[in-house]
């Protein structure tokens, strides 16, 4: 059985001196906030009053309202690449399919940042390829896990189940729960039954 043993890659350039990184995490929970709610247009000026700072503290942390949207995408990928290691101490199935349907609340997330995420994505390609790989590394160990047990489908990669698990997650619904409905029938495909 194998587990998660390293820490996941920090993609943030969140900073060191501890006033500052309060600053940060206060401005980015903000724009989070602000991101995903039914009005998606808030200006870097609500966001800072939001967080109680100045618009200069906001400045000097995010130049560009595209340097903000970006540290709240990184932001989530990076929460959710260390929730691998909590699921890890679950049994494997129990650990896998925990991972996915945090999964599903990311994209969720992510679905309220689209519009400002496809305006910034050509000019930090990098950045996403490194988001990916960092989600990929930390469902991986889960998914083999549940392998190794007998539990999930052997013939399956960690890329086919993010993206199976991502599509459910953009499906529109008015209700959550017929997106979970769905995931769960999907996760059920997922089990290994031998024949």
């Amino acid at each position: 059985m194998t587990s998660p043993q390293t820490e996941p890659v920090q993609l943030s350039n969140r900073p060191k001196r501890a006033d500052a990184l309060h600053n940060y995490e206060k401005l980015v929970a903000a724009a989070r906030e602000a991101f995903t709610e039914a009005d998606r247009s808030a200006s870097l000026e609500d966001i800072a009053r939001r967080a109680g700072v100045g618009i200069g503290t906001l400045y000097r942390h995010f130049p560009t309202r595209a340097d903000l949207v970006q540290a709240v995408y990184v932001d989530e990928v990076e929460a959710l690449a260390r929730s691998a290691g909590a699921s890890a101490e679950l049994e494997p199935w129990e650990g896998l399919t925990a991972w996915l349907e945090r999964f599903v609340g990311y994209v969720a997330t992510k679905q309220a940042l689209a519009d400002e995420l496809f305006a910034i994505a050509e000019r930090d390609a990098a950045v996403f390829a490194g988001c990916r790989s960092l989600l990929h590394a930390s469902g991986e160990p889960l998914l083999r896990r549940a392998q190794e047990a007998g539990i999930a489908r052997p013939d399956v990669t960690i890329d086919e189940v993010v993206r199976m698990v991502g599509g459910i997650a953009k499906i529109p619904a008015d209700n959550p729960a017929d997106i979970q409905r769905v995931l769960t029938v999907a996760l059920d495909g997922l089990r290994y039954r031998p024949d």
